[in-house]
């Protein structure tokens, strides 16, 4: 009989889990050479006309102690900005002004971009050095939100890779008919709430809120 696991499921997962990469290449097949071939180091006419088009990009980075976040980039289709074919920049429109992305840059000078264009399941992934730049001459083109931002993400590529659209065809992100319905899924002041742990606060407080947020969502 075994002795029940302590702690969460992650706790009890990792005592068996993959440690060595030879043992996960076992468990898949080897890639094909297409997939290996069209990774470059720099952007190509048609990825950068990719770029121009998307209007919503994850950044990944991570601290000097590998803590990780993933956070969401939006604007007007071409707010991220083509510099060169090795160098794009993107403008940090005021968010929460926890500025995780930006210390994860300046503590590493890493950072992963993932592209997305509403209606296509074409993402583009772009790995490379990053920085975080406030020359006056660079933020004053990117006004996309209608105003220089206080400081850019720039990222140096040295990757540049097309992912294939099974993800977002598995999805079904931009097929309305496959979304749930709003009422099956929490409101994202019930999701704050909790989050906040003040019970003096009351769901109306939240959406509020928000609602004032969303008024200057630019500023």
């Amino acid at each position: 009989m075994t002795t029940p696991l302590a702690g969460s499921a992650f706790d009890s997962l990792h005592l068996d889990a993959v440690t060595d990469q030879e043992a996960l290449r076992r468990a898949y097949e080897l890639p094909g050479a297409a997939a290996i071939r069209k990774q470059m180091t720099e952007l190509t006419e048609q990825t950068q006309r990719l770029v121009g088009c998307s209007s919503l990009v994850l950044v990944a980075s991570a601290d000097a102690e590998g803590n990780c976040d993933v956070s969401p980039r939006g604007g007007p289709a071409g707010f991220v900005s083509v510099l060169d074919a090795r160098t794009v920049a993107i403008p940090d429109a005021t968010g929460n002004k926890r500025l995780d992305t930006l210390q994860n840059v300046i503590a590493t000078g890493r950072a992963g971009l993932l592209f997305f264009i509403p209606g296509r399941t074409t993402t583009l992934r772009v790995n490379g050095r990053a920085c975080v730049s406030t020359r006056p001459e660079l933020l004053s083109q990117l006004t996309a939100v209608g105003k220089p931002p206080a400081s850019a993400l720039v990222i140096g590529i040295e990757e540049v890779y097309p992912h294939c659209p099974k993800s977002l065809l598995r999805s079904g992100a931009w097929k309305p008919e496959q979304w749930l319905p709003a009422d099956a899924q929490p409101t994202s002041a019930e999701v704050t709430l909790a989050q906040l742990r003040m019970p003096e606060l009351s769901i109306a407080d939240i959406e509020q809120r928000e609602a004032e947020s969303l008024k200057y969502r630019y500023e």
